[in-house]
């Protein structure tokens, strides 16, 4: 919400006020004088008026998890222990996910309590990179990278896929880059194949990359750079 609708939504307040207020330079938004009432109130920004606070806002959290397989990327569920049964974290209930991995699928999760970056994270437009392992019942043949990087059709959404990236590392282990995130994506890309993933491991989203001494179940808060990755 701009700066000046906050401030002019609160019962002490008219608009006269808000701009006499901004005007005095008697406004502070995280700590910075703000004589625009342009300004971006979000539920993590503290704002005053002299010495009065008038919203102490909370602190953003934002994390990785090393998703073991198994746990289910909910926030809860009545079966399955979720992500957020493997956090110690306070008042873990406001965090979300920024984007999901399937039961069976390992690696790297993003959960924070910031709606407005989790959206950066997972908006198709963005066109982040996601990295991932991937095990195959049967060899991986050469084949694939051409069709893989041409895009495949999915019949059911009508649609082709992005063009994808992979790199064959063994004969039944790939490295697969995808730009989107669809519905069972990349089983289904290797299924048009008759080859069924066995293993599904997500390694990094943008810049964003899973820690190697991160155990199964583990988690870590990002660092500042991580998180303006995301935003830049």
């Amino acid at each position: 919400m701009r700066l000046d609708r906050f401030l002019s939504n609160l019962p002490q307040f008219n608009r006269q006020d808000v701009r006499h207020l901004l005007a005095g330079g008697r406004v502070r938004l995280d700590g910075c004088v703000h004589r625009d009432g342009r300004g971006e109130v979000r539920i993590f920004s503290r704002v005053e008026v002299d010495d009065q606070v008038l919203q102490a806002g909370k602190p953003a959290r934002y994390f990785m998890l090393h998703k073991p397989p198994g746990v289910v990327s909910a926030t809860e569920h009545p079966a399955h222990r979720t992500v957020l049964d493997l956090l110690s974290e306070p008042d873990k209930q406001e965090l979300h996910l920024a984007g999901r991995l399937d039961l069976n699928t390992s690696g790297l999760l993003l959960i924070t309590n910031d709606g407005q970056w989790s959206r950066q994270v997972t908006a198709p437009a963005r066109k982040q990179p996601k990295v991932y392992l991937v095990d195959t019942e049967q060899p991986i043949e050469a084949a694939y990278i051409e069709v893989f990087a041409q895009g495949l059709y999915f019949a059911f959404e009508d649609l082709t896929t992005l063009p994808a990236q992979l790199e064959i590392l063994a004969s039944h282990r790939a490295r697969l880059t995808l730009y989107e995130g669809r519905y069972h994506q990349v089983k289904r890309m290797f299924g048009h194949f008759q080859n069924k993933v066995i293993g599904l491991h997500r390694v990094s989203m943008g810049a964003i990359r899973l820690d190697a001494d991160l155990l199964p179940g583990q988690y870590r808060a990002l660092t500042a750079d991580e998180i303006a990755s995301v935003l830049g």
